[in-house]
């Protein structure tokens, strides 16, 4: 959904719509549990409704915003610890999930925390490295190199399993062969 959508009467129920599922998403790379990540979920979309206008961009505003708070989230001590426990399970098990799910959800559960966060960003919420930089507050180039190392140990991972990457998760896997460098569209 584009900002022009987003924008208009109801506004930030649009946004929801269109910005939940990715926001959990992310809070998950973040290292929040699943409850963790609607709970900072719910105090971004409160704050989003008070505010008396619209943002200028509603979809990077609110991705801004929720890192913003699942970061801060971070700071206690006791949730820090149930994180951790929590983190075992990385992604809530699908009542049928398959072998591949559950490979490709453990291969990015091992990926460091900030290759993880540029994968997420690039591939479920579409933004450019140079978007992801804006939001990270880090060069392009160095958004593009964790995205890079994440994709790669992802390869040599499903390489050693013996899996043929494109056969075994599908396109958004073998989407990351045809993601350009940066300055080129």
């Amino acid at each position: 959904m584009s900002d022009e959508e987003i924008a208009g009467a109801h506004w930030c129920e649009r946004l929801y719509e269109a910005k939940a599922a990715g926001l959990i998403l992310y809070g998950r790379s973040l290292g929040l549990s699943h409850s963790e990540a609607e709970d900072v979920l719910q105090e971004t979309f409160v704050t989003l409704l008070r505010r008396r206008e619209v943002p200028d961009n509603p979809a990077a505003y609110s991705v801004c915003a929720y890192r913003s708070r699942a970061l801060n989230y971070h700071r206690s001590l006791w949730r820090r610890w149930a994180r951790e426990w929590e983190s075992l399970r990385w992604f809530e098990p699908a009542e049928h999930q398959t072998e591949a799910e559950r490979a490709a959800m453990h291969c990015l559960e091992t990926l460091p925390q900030d290759q993880r966060e540029v994968i997420v960003l690039k591939l479920w919420h579409d933004y450019t490295f140079e978007e992801i930089g804006q939001l990270l507050a880090l060069s392009p180039n160095t958004v593009a190199g964790r995205y890079r190392y994440g994709v790669n140990k992802m390869r040599n991972y499903f390489k050693t399993k013996a899996y043929e990457i494109g056969d075994y998760v599908g396109n958004p896997l073998a989407a990351l062969d045809a993601t350009p460098p940066v300055g080129k569209a």
